[in-house]
């Protein structure tokens, strides 16, 4: 199986630096990066120190149902570059383990796909999910915080 690891859509990441707004409608936090760790969830890196970076609510699904699961994540305040199609795990993911979920294509949790999972299996986990045809993608959060980090699909 291959997969590979992506960041949130270039023009969903456009529309929210145009609108500073969140997915309650809240206005936009904006910070100054004085630590490392604060993953974009566009380009999958830490912006730099001393640059500004976004807090904000955020859905990462198109549709709304019992299972759309809101929370913060971070986005570099200005433009950034999508990472390169890669399987590789980014660099950001270095917390021991993470939650690895998988979800249906009209955005519903599989039940029994959720776990947490040692970060250094999380490439073989989510492939082993995504094995499972009704699966479309898997979500990578936070296993303290349930904040969504990044998205792993299928490649051809």
């Amino acid at each position: 199986m291959n997969i590979e690891f992506v960041g949130l859509p270039s023009r969903q990441v456009a529309e929210i630096r145009t609108t500073m707004r969140d997915a309650y409608g809240l206005p936009v936090e904006t910070h100054r990066a004085e630590v490392d760790g604060l993953p974009c969830r566009h380009c999958l890196a830490s912006p730099p120190k001393g640059s500004d970076f976004l807090i904000l609510a955020h859905r990462p699904f198109e549709t709304q149902n019992a299972y759309t699961e809101t929370g913060p994540i971070f986005l570099c305040a200005d433009d950034c570059t999508a990472p390169p199609q890669s399987s590789d795990l980014p660099a950001f993911l270095q917390w021991p383990h993470y939650i690895v979920r998988g979800y249906t294509a009209d955005e519903r949790i599989a039940y029994g796909t959720g776990q947490v999972t040692p970060t250094t299996q999380i490439q073989d986990y989510a492939a082993t999910v995504l094995a499972n045809p009704k699966i479309a993608f898997v979500d990578v959060r936070s296993a303290a915080n349930n904040c969504y980090h990044c998205r792993i699909k299928r490649t051809p």
